[in-house]
């Protein structure tokens, strides 16, 4: 099979950071060849489903809501949620300063100059609620982009569109990447596999023709599981060649082969938040020829996840974005410990859903199960009223959103009106995971009737609603739950839209009651390909390489000095891949809406290092 010259750079994945290294390549004038195995209908990946967080620190928006932030704090925050402990987290702990800095200095600007607009409010995501150095967000950083996760897309589409009309840009899709070729030590290509165009094979339930796209010349509606019928081979030629396939959260064989020891047995059922193609499979190719591979037990699934009625991939869900008042149960009905309430502490509240204990984010600082000799679960619940869920609660993701997505004005206003979110009401009348009652009596027993388990004893949680309602008598109490849901309404953003004004959950006039079955859902795959600050991939080795020769050890590791191999001249990685940069600058846990950032700032660096690295035709 001959080599063909396709262009001076290979990017491998047509997803956010694989477009924003595409969208720097074009700039610098060099050509570009994107390959990527779903067809044309999924260009922007996962990026073009999820709800278009963005982290940014000291933004004029949280100036404007009176948010006092700064660089030296949401790294003081980003440190305490990351907990680096690792002789390995030398290059993540400094993707994680840069990152810090790009989201508290020229971020902002940047995406407004390229047409990006967010929502004026600031919501406060990762709360922790543990100790001011432990984990989460100390103020609201999480930015809402006017448009979701299409908004996002939307300007790097556009540079690579234009790139594309410049003869700068050619696309590879239904080529799927199975080895890179290396000659010499130097990456020069890659190889692999054409698939048939042919069309979708549908995941159960999901109507065809209900989730099309358009605009592409393949039949193939986005998201959904397409083919692997191989029908050639290929070969391409470059100088360089960028990896942006993203991570593992699609694949539960590998999301179970690397699941953490701390977070116990993965549980039997896990729902999938990404589509199939998100398999990793790129990410073993590379370790396969050298490339390394740290914190592969990393991980960021979410214990909110409730199993899609209209689903467009297998296993599809959609997490449930609460606010702070829903009593959170495990499956035995028992409340889980502070600070494990509906918002604050993501990984916490799932490694103590999944082994009966959790950390708080301190070192040290464990939490054990209330209930004696109880081990860990397979879902949790979540426990409030119509009240509360017309307030407090949001879904995830770019279709779930359509006021936001379709930058309705009108639609987005109508949230502020009586009622929930239609969205939200589709779910609580088809959903499988909710139950309505008017009575607790009759939701314990259609709980306990969903499950086929009599776990939850109606007298036990009669006792625990009425003791939080007690709370209510008064602006006092020692409830933490209720301490926190009027601290959140101090912040004028959780007040109007987000925390519903406190109020006792048996009350008659904020009926009825709804409870709403938890599942795991995979997401987001912490660790990734190391890179340096380049994002040039390092090679697997043990002996201190040339790009870590002379650097000082790692703050708090004097004894562990960083090894890693030196970089494997022609190969960068950015986004997932990469642990979004480093190989895991999110350390154990995230601050959120610093994924699609991090795909943005790491396809940057290593579009902008190519592009210096490589000479144009």
């Amino acid at each position: 099979m001959v080599m063909r010259n396709e262009a001076d750079v290979i990017i491998v994945g047509a997803g956010l950071a694989g477009l924003v290294a595409a969208a720097e390549l074009v700039d610098a004038g060099r050509r570009v060849c994107i390959v990527e195995q779903e067809p044309e209908t999924n260009l922007g990946g996962q990026a073009y489903w999820s709800f278009g967080g963005l982290f940014f620190v000291d933004s004029p928006l949280q100036r404007r809501m009176g948010i006092r932030d700064s660089r030296d704090l949401a790294l003081r925050d980003w440190l305490g949620t990351a907990g680096f402990d690792r002789p390995e987290d030398y290059w993540p702990r400094r993707w994680a300063e840069a990152y810090v800095d790009f989201a508290a200095g020229e971020q902002y600007s940047w995406l407004r100059q390229q047409g990006m607009r967010f929502f004026p409010i600031v919501g406060w995501a990762e709360r922790g609620g543990s100790f001011a150095t432990g984990s989460g967000n100390s103020v609201p950083r999480f930015h809402i982009t006017w448009g979701t996760g299409p908004g996002v897309l939307e300007p790097f589409i556009r540079r690579v569109r234009d790139g594309e009309a410049r003869g700068l840009v050619t696309y590879r899709f239904r080529h799927r990447v199975t080895s890179l070729h290396i000659r010499g030590g130097v990456v020069e290509g890659v190889e692999g596999e054409i698939l048939e165009p042919e069309g979708p094979v549908p995941a159960v339930g999901a109507p065809e023709a209900s989730h099309a796209t358009g605009g592409s010349n393949s039949s193939s509606a986005r998201g959904m599981p397409t083919s692997r019928t191989v029908v050639g081979n290929f070969r391409f030629g470059a100088q360089a060649v960028i990896v942006t396939s993203g991570g593992i959260g699609g694949n539960h064989d590998l999301v179970r082969r690397n699941w953490p020891a701390r977070m116990g047995t993965a549980p039997e059922r896990m729902l999938c938040g990404v589509p199939a193609y998100v398999d990793g499979l790129m990410q073993q190719a590379v370790a396969a020829q050298g490339g390394q591979i740290i914190n592969p037990d990393r991980m960021w699934h979410y214990p909110e996840g409730i199993e899609n009625f209209a689903p467009i991939w297998p296993l599809h869900a959609i997490r449930i974005l609460a606010g702070p008042s829903p009593l959170w149960l495990d499956e035995r009905g028992q409340r889980l410990p502070a600070p494990y309430y509906p918002g604050f502490d993501t990984l916490g509240a799932l490694q103590y859903i999944t082994t009966g204990s959790g950390y708080t984010g301190v070192a040290g600082s464990q939490v054990a199960r209330c209930q004696s000799g109880a081990a860990g679960g397979q879902y949790s619940w979540f426990l409030l009223n119509q009240r509360i869920i017309e307030h407090e609660f949001a879904l995830s993701g770019s279709e779930q959103n359509p006021d936001l997505t379709g930058r309705s004005l009108r639609k987005t206003l109508s949230r502020v009106l009586p009622g929930a979110p239609a969205p939200i009401e589709a779910f609580k009348q088809h959903g499988q995971d909710f139950i309505v009652r008017r009575t607790l009596p009759d939701l314990v027993a259609a709980m306990n009737a969903l499950t086929g388990q009599d776990q939850i004893s109606l007298g036990r949680l009669r006792d625990m609603v009425d003791a939080r309602d007690g709370e209510m008598s008064n602006p006092f109490g020692k409830d933490a739950q209720m301490m926190a849901i009027r601290g959140a309404r101090a912040y004028l953003g959780d007040r109007l839209i987000r925390v519903a004004k406190p109020h006792r959950l048996l009350d008659p006039s904020a009926g009825p009651l709804i409870a709403v079955r938890l599942w795991v859902l995979t997401r987001k795959t912490l660790g990734g390909l190391a890179t340096d600050l380049d994002g040039r991939v390092l090679q697997a080795s043990g002996e201190p390489g040339a790009s870590a020769a002379g650097l000082p050890a790692q703050e708090g590791h004097a004894n562990h000095p960083q090894q890693s191999g030196a970089p494997i001249p022609g190969l960068y990685a950015a986004g997932e891949v990469a642990g979004f940069g480093g190989g895991g600058m999110h350390g154990y846990r995230s601050l959120e809406g610093t994924f699609l950032g991090g795909c943005i700032f790491s396809g940057r660096v290593a579009g902008r290092a190519a592009a210096r690295a490589v000479s144009g035709r």
